[in-house]
């Protein structure tokens, strides 16, 4: 069997089609809808090849039209489909929602992905050396939701070994999904287990008790060597360890691995804190996805942690600005100038719809 490629990134989870109403109100009241298609790690794989990377999806889906769309679809942002498998009994999932705001009290979603083909993911159903063949593998906590069997692969792929890429996890806490009550457990040890770990500060109070902000976070996990905190509309904060840190690994001809960007830094207990940006926004759906695929896109690169951070910011702000989980990204010359300002000109920074496209001007920056 020939070694599949290495890429930049690897990203393995559950993506659904996503059907979007054509006009506010209830469920029971919307009449059509447009379809689209969400999963966290799919939309962190697209934006990440949006912006120029090599990045692998690995998943599975049913034997139907939903997937074929899926595959189709995702493929169609430049990433790679061949390692998604196929499930002729198994359904792909499937969820509704309601056009309002995520954080609204009368927003609704409907999921129907109860025993759908990626929640029968296993070591045994899932290509693993295709996993493994990144410099990055992106997991997240939705995918250890789905089955007793989707946790012990994730388990599988945090452990540590020869060759193992280096792992992103983002913790992505949903309640709703877990059948039984030890879901928050479940999700520390994977962080625990990882290389950068994603966390909202909203979601470790919720699932750990942990109050105190970023710092009180770190303290519970001292082991990633990059966390980040992402602190809602106020900002995110990044602590690394420069103890035992590494970069992601670079692919070589021939498929191995060699040593790739260096850390972002010496070590820091204060953590680095960059604010948010003054945004526009249209709907929250996809924003945290959009955040790690602009860190994760930054880190390849190997820029600063500051910069890591920004462009996570701008990235999201890309995705607040549109109704839908996915958009296209800024060009990455337009992202590293605005990244670029400096502290006075990144905090005045107001971005709006159509900001990213190719020949719009909007009114970037604000008087103060």
């Amino acid at each position: 069997m020939t070694a599949p490629d290495v890429v930049d990134v690897v990203a393995l989870g559950e993506s659904m089609v996503t059907f979007l109403p054509t006009r506010p109100g209830r469920l029971a009241d919307v009449p059509s809808f447009d379809r689209g298609i969400g999963g966290a790690e799919s939309n962190v794989a697209c934006g990440l090849a949006a912006a120029g990377h090599a990045v692998r999806w690995v998943s599975r889906v049913g034997a139907d039209g939903f997937g074929d769309h899926l595959v189709e679809a995702i493929g169609a942002y430049g990433v790679d489909v061949a390692s998604v498998g196929r499930d002729p009994s198994r359904p792909t999932g499937v969820y509704f929602r309601t056009a309002g705001d995520r954080a609204g009290a009368d927003h609704e979603v409907a999921y129907y992905r109860a025993g759908s083909a990626a929640s029968a993911m296993s070591t045994a159903t899932v290509e693993l050396a295709a996993v493994r063949a990144g410099r990055v593998l992106h997991l997240s906590g939705i995918t250890a939701a789905l089955s007793p069997q989707c946790r012990e692969l994730l388990w599988e792929l945090t452990g540590p070994g020869p060759g193992r890429p280096l792992v992103s996890f983002d913790v992505n806490h949903r309640t709703g999904l877990w059948p039984t009550a030890d879901g928050p457990r479940v999700l520390l040890e994977l962080a625990h287990r990882a290389d950068l770990v994603f966390v909202g500060e909203d979601e470790a109070e919720e699932a750990w008790g942990v109050t105190g902000g970023p710092s009180a976070i770190r303290d519970v996990l001292p082991e990633p060597q990059v966390l980040v905190v992402k602190e809602g509309g106020r900002g995110a904060t990044a602590f690394v360890s420069s103890a035992g840190a590494r970069g992601p690994a670079a692919p070589t001809r021939r498929g191995r691995t060699c040593q790739g960007p260096t850390p972002p830094g010496p070590a820091d207990s204060r953590g680095v804190f960059v604010p948010a940006l003054t945004v526009d926004v249209v709907a929250t759906t996809g924003a945290g996805d959009a955040f790690a695929a602009g860190f994760l896109s930054a880190t390849l690169r190997g820029l600063p942690l500051r910069d890591r951070l920004r462009h996570g910011h701008l990235t999201a702000a890309a995705a607040l600005t549109v109704p839908g989980d996915l958009t296209v990204p800024p060009s990455r010359d337009h992202a590293d100038r605005l990244a670029g300002l400096d502290d006075h000109a990144w905090g005045t920074l107001r971005l709006g719809p159509g900001w990213t496209q190719a020949g719009a001007a909007p009114e970037e920056v604000r008087t103060p």
